[in-house]
C-alpha cells in the first residue's frame, strides 16, 4: 500500500492493491506458495498490516483499490471503485473494530474457491514479459470474411468466442461457438475456462466492440487473437451456412416439466457455496468453474436443463457443452432469480455466512 500525502504533508489517499479493497480485503491464497507459508500465515500478516499501517489513518483518507468488483483477488468487493477509509472502518467486515486476529484469519479463508488457473500464468507473464500490445491489437481486430474466418479455425485450430448478448447468442451462433458475452464477467470467465494462453482465438462481437474484445482478453493475456467474422452472423448465413441454436424454457414450463416427471438432469452450474445456500431438489450442483473437472460424469444421450443465478454463467456451460457434441442441452430462462419464484420444490434457505466451513470444503473438494 502506498501513501500519498499532499503539498502540506497531510495524508491524502492510500493506493491499497490487493491489500484493502471497497467492502473486502485481498484473498491470502492467492500468494501462497507450497511448502512455505499456509494462506492462514499470510491472513495473519494482513491482519497486522492493517491495523497497524492502514487503520491508524485518519478517517478522511481517500481509498484507492487495486481491484472491484468483478475481480477474483477478494470475495466480496464493492462496484464503487473509491470511498474514505472512515466510511470502510464501518462497514467493511475485515476492519471491525474488535475483531480478533484468529477471527480475522478464520473469516478471510473461509469460503475461498481455488484461484483461476490463469492466475499464476499471468504472473509469469507479468515477470517474463509480452509483446507489444499496438501489434496485438492491429492481428486481433482484423476484419475477416467468411472464407477466411474458416480458414483461420481449421490452419490454427483456433476456436470461436462469441462475445454477444446470451439472449442474441442463444437464437443463433456459428456452430461449435463458445459464449462468453462482454456485458458480463467476461475476463474472468474467459481465463476460467481457457487453459492455454496462446490458444488461437477468432470472434464474433456487436459492431463496434472488436478492439474492446482484443483489449480485454489481451490484459488477462490472451493475445493470440487472429480476428473477428465481418458481417457477424448475417454474413454467415448469407454465405449459406447453418446456425446452431440453445433450447430454452421458462422456470413455469420447467416446474411444469418437473412435475410431470420429465425432467431427469437439472444441473446447477452456480458455485457450491451458492448451492448450499438453496436450490432445488434434486439439483445436481455442476459449477461452470470445474466444467472440465466434470464432464466424465455426463452422458450425451442424457437430457440435461441448465441453469445459473440470472442466465449468464448457464449459457457458457450450454455453449461448451453443445461444442463437445450434446445436442440435448436446455437453458433456463431467467435462472435461479426465476426458479426460486416458480412452483418448483426448494432445499431450507441457509444463509451464507451461516454455513460451516467444513460444509463447504466438503462441497468443494467433490467438485474440484
Amino acid at each position: 500500500t502506498y501513501l500519498l500525502r499532499d503539498e502540506n504533508g497531510k495524508d491524502y489517499a492510500i493506493f491499497s492493491g490487493d491489500t484493502l479493497f471497497i467492502g473486502d480485503v485481498g484473498r491470502p491464497d492467492l500468494a501462497q506458495k507450497s511448502g512455505e507459508v499456509t494462506k492462514e500465515d499470510l491472513a495473519g500478516w494482513l491482519y497486522d498490516s492493517l491495523r497497524t499501517k492502514v487503520m491508524p489513518l485518519a478517517d478522511d483518507v481517500i481509498v484507492y483499490p487495486g481491484h472491484g468488483a468483478g475481480s477474483a483477488c477478494g470475495k466480496n468487493m464493492s462496484s464503487e471503485t473509491w470511498d474514505l477509509l472512515g466510511n470502510q472502518k464501518k462497514t467493511n467486515y475485515a476492519l471491525r473494530a474488535d475483531m480478533t486476529r484468529q477471527e480475522f484469519i478464520a473469516e478471510v479463508t473461509a469460503g475461498l474457491m481455488p484461484p483461476p488457473q490463469y492466475f499464476a500464468k499471468n504472473a509469469r507473464l507479468n515477470k517474463g514479459g509480452y509483446g507489444n500490445f499496438d501489434e496485438v491489437l492491429e492481428k486481433g481486430a482484423k476484419p475477416l470474411s467468411v472464407e477466411a474466418f474458416e480458414a483461420a479455425i481449421e490452419q490454427n485450430e483456433a476456436m470461436i468466442l462469441d462475445t454477444r448478448h446470451e439472449d442474441i447468442f442463444r437464437h443463433g451462433f456459428v456452430p461449435g461457438s463458445v459464449f462468453i458475452g462482454l456485458d458480463g464477467d467476461f475476463a474472468p470467465w474467459v481465463g476460467a475456462l481457457i487453459t492455454d494462453l496462446q490458444q488461437p482465438i477468432v470472434f464474433l462481437a456487436d459492431e463496434g466492440r472488436e478492439e474492446e474484445v482484443v483489449t480485454r482478453l489481451a490484459r488477462v493475456g490472451y493475445d493470440n487473437t487472429l480476428g473477428y467474422l465481418q458481417g457477424g452472423v448475417e454474413a454467415w448465413v448469407a454465405a449459406g451456412k447453418e446456425l446452431d441454436e440453445i433450447v430454452s424454457v421458462t422456470a413455469v414450463e420447467l416446474a411444469e416439466r418437473i412435475q410431470r416427471g420429465s425432467v431427469k438432469n437439472l444441473l446447477d452450474v452456480r458455485k457450491p457455496t451458492e448451492f448450499i445456500s438453496q436450490h432445488a431438489l434434486g439439483a445436481l450442483n455442476f459449477p461452470l468453474d470445474y466444467i472440465n473437472n466434470n464432464m466424465y460424469r455426463l452422458n450425451r444421450a442424457e437430457d440435461y436443463y441448465l441453469h445459473c443465478l440470472g442466465g449468464y454463467r448457464s449459457m457458457i456451460m450450454a455453449s461448451i457443452l453443445k461444442a463437445r457434441g450434446f445436442q440435448n442441452i436446455t437453458d433456463v430462462r431467467g435462472g435461479w432469480r426465476a426458479i426460486e419464484v416458480a412452483d418448483i420444490q426448494l432445499s431450507d434457505y441457509a444463509c451464507p455466512t451461516t454455513i460451516p466451513q467444513e460444509v463447504i470444503d466438503e462441497a468443494i473438494q467433490a467438485v474440484a
